[in-house]
Parts: structure tokens; C-alpha cells; sequence
């Protein structure tokens, strides 16, 4: 080989490790900046399952990648702690002939970004609304809002449903006879030492429960912690820290801050506060509840009055401050998530059919639209994977 030939396949060597390399940073580059979105919904219109889009983690933006059909009313979703599954209630007060809803388990295909159908169970229980999973992701924990009670179904090994290994059912009323009848239990959700709490929006309690390593669930004593008679409590979470609980009333348009025993499971109140602003004279109803990962701000959903209600945390003493609201930019804001860097929020607005994307302060916690959205019908449910 000559050395103008040596030096010609330096050349041509060099620029194509430099297309390779280039090649690589773009995939690691895709890699970094998207994020995928699964979006629940009500199917009794035009909506047609669960839909998936991918999300840019530097700007926002909103991208269509497809939507799983032929599962009824998927209007909550979670997915399990390694990304594999995805499991979707099915919002149904009759299943297979008994009055009772479902839960299916799909797998998560990443490669060709579709879920693939494993199995579906009843819940034993109507209209099961919300459901989580454990640390361990060996079971799965469901409320049913007409059955009043909550269920727990053993997870196989391989994503699939396995049976129910526990059952509570809620007992009581509540002083608003048009929505508290009977018991309506709305969320589940649980601690590290693994105490269930279950919001019940129909008898003002959030009951709490012992979880066994067989999945049986027993009563916890103490066995419940209560809110304002009246209020509806609907959805519940923590503080990053564990050391704080936060339960977000329907009925009441509030939200009630408690103390979190680790080890008894216990609920203290520390204070109880509006999700509306003071001069607000319309009706209105919350619905879901999360804080951002730093730990420093609370957000709450209201429908009726169409805004985020954003909160300030006192993380010495769990204690809260309403500093705003923000009009979501469309009609009964269900269901809303804080995307994975914690930029951005998303919200599900249910009647107008719509997903807007909002940017967080980081400093403030406020929250300002990004003039990113998307119309999706009867939008209910949002879960990153």
C-alpha cells in the first residue's frame, strides 16, 4: 500500500469513526430527552384505551406514538418499579356477569413500543378507581369506589395477575347524602413499613391496614385517622421524606396535612386548607394530589374551578401555604403528573378532552404554560414509565 493510500484510509477510517460517534450521541442524546407518557381514559366516547406519547425533557413537547385498544374505561394506570408493566383498572360496576370491575396487566414492549395483553382479574369490587404496587412489586392494590373496599392480587413472576390474597370492606356513611350512602373507597397507597392507607371519600376516613408477606390485609391499630365530616377524602400521598401525609378532599375543596408515624402507621392532623381561592363562590371539586420530588411544594386539582392549586411546604413542620392557582386551560382537571426531571407538569383535563403542559419554578413552585397541548378524549389518568 502506498503512503498516499495509508493516508487516504486514515482519512476515510477517521471519518467514519466520526460518523459512528456522532451516531452514538444522538442515540444517547434521544435516550436522555424523551420520556414516555401513558395517558388513561374513559372509552365511553370517542376515546379508544390507553395512549402513549413521548415527551421532550428539555422543552415539553408532546408527541403521539400510539394508543392500546380493547380494554374498557382504563381510568387509572401504574407501572411497576422496573419499568416492565403496566396495569390498568377497568372502571366497570359489572365484570363477566358478578358486580364487580377489573384489573388488566400488559407488558411493556420498549422495543416496539406496544403493550402486550398478559391477563385480567376482578377486583371484586365496583368501579375500581385507583391503584399501586409495592416496593417489592409482589402485589398490586385496588380501590373500588362502588364496592367500598379494597383488594390486594399477588403479581406472578411473570407480569400477570395472580389471585386475591386480601379483601377489607368499608362499613359507613358520611353527612352529604347525595355522595356519602355508603362507603367509597378512592386510593390506595403505601408506606415503607407497609401500612395500606385507603382514602374513603363516602365515610371521611382514610383507613389503614397491615399488609402480611402472604398479602393478607389486616387492621392496623390505630386503625383509621379522619378528616372533616363532609369533606370526601379522594386521594393521599407522602412527603418525599415519609415523615408527612397529605390527603386531598373532594367534597371539602381542602387539604389535610398529618404527621406519619413510620413505625405504628399512625396519621396525626397538623391542619386542614382550602384548595380555592377565598373570593371563589362556584362549585367545585378536587381530584388528585402529588408533590414535586424536591420536596418543597404541594399541588392539588380542582374541577369546577379548573385550576392547580399550588402550595408551599413547611418541611420542618409539614405545615402549608396556598401561593396560587392556575388555570389548567381546560374543563375538570382530573388527573395530573410532574414529569421525571421534576420541570414540568402535566395536566389531564377531562371534559375539554385536552393535555396541557405547564413549566415549574424551581424556586417558586409556580407554574406557567408552556403553550404545549394535546387533544385526547376524556383524558383521565397520566404515568410515566
Amino acid at each position: 500500500m502506498t503512503t498516499n493510500s495509508v493516508k487516504g484510509f486514515e482519512v476515510k477510517y477517521s471519518l467514519l469513526l466520526v460518523a459512528a460517534m456522532l451516531v452514538i450521541n444522538s442515540c444517547i442524546k434521544e435516550e436522555i430527552e424523551w420520556s414516555y407518557l401513558y395517558i388513561g381514559t374513559y372509552t365511553g366516547g370517542a376515546s379508544k384505551g390507553i395512549y402513549l406519547y413521548r415527551m421532550n425533557q428539555e422543552s415539553g413537547e408532546l408527541k403521539y406514538v400510539n394508543v392500546t385498544e380493547g380494554i374498557e374505561n382504563p381510568s387509572y394506570l401504574a407501572i411497576d418499579g422496573t419499568g416492565s408493566y403496566l396495569y390498568a383498572v377497568k372502571e366497570l360496576t359489572e365484570f363477566e356477569g358478578k358486580k364487580s370491575g377489573a384489573v388488566s396487566a400488559y407488558k411493556i414492549d420498549k422495543k416496539n413500543l406496544e403493550l402486550e395483553f398478559l391477563n385480567q382479574v376482578a377486583t371484586e369490587g365496583g368501579a375500581p378507581c385507583h391503584l399501586t404496587i409495592d416496593a417489592n412489586n409482589n402485589y398490586l392494590f385496588v380501590a373500588n369506589y362502588v364496592g367500598g373496599n379494597a383488594c390486594s392480587i399477588k403479581l406472578n413472576d411473570d407480569g400477570s395477575l395472580g389471585k386475591i390474597t386480601g379483601i377489607v370492606q368499608h362499613e359507613g356513611s358520611g353527612p352529604d347524602k347525595s355522595r356519602q350512602k355508603a362507603p367509597h373507597a378512592h386510593s390506595v397507597n403505601l408506606d415503607k413499613n407497609n401500612h395500606l392507607y385507603v382514602a374513603d371519600l363516602g365515610i371521611d376516613k382514610i383507613m389503614i391496614y397491615n399488609l402480611s408477606e402472604s398479602g393478607e390485609l389486616t387492621n392496623n391499630d390505630p386503625a383509621f385517622a379522619e378528616v372533616t365530616p363532609g369533606a370526601g377524602p379522594r386521594h393521599f400521598t407522602f412527603h418525599p421524606k415519609g415523615n408527612f401525609a397529605y390527603v386531598i378532599s373532594e367534597l371539602g375543596n381542602t387539604v389535610t396535612a398529618y404527621n406519619h408515624n413510620h413505625k405504628t402507621g399512625a396519621l396525626s392532623a397538623i391542619g386542614t386548607y382550602s384548595t380555592l381561592p377565598e373570593n371563589f363562590e362556584g362549585e367545585s371539586y378536587c381530584a388528585d394530589i402529588h408533590i414535586h420530588p424536591n420536596g418543597k411544594f404541594l399541588y392539588g386539582s380542582n374541577r369546577g374551578h379548573n385550576s392547580i392549586a399550588i402550595f408551599n411546604i413547611n418541611e420542618i413542620t409539614g405545615e402549608l401555604t396556598l401561593s396560587g392557582n392556575e388555570n389548567t386551560k381546560g374543563s375538570w382537571p382530573r388527573n395530573f403528573t410532574i414529569d421525571p426531571t421534576g420541570k414540568f407538569l402535566i395536566v389531564a383535563n377531562q371534559k375539554s378532552d385536552d393535555v396541557f403542559v405547564f413549566k415549574i419554578d424551581s424556586n417558586t413552585g409556580l407554574l406557567e404554560y408552556t403553550e404545549i397541548s394535546t387533544h385526547i378524549p376524556s383524558p383521565v389518568c397520566l404515568v410515566f414509565d
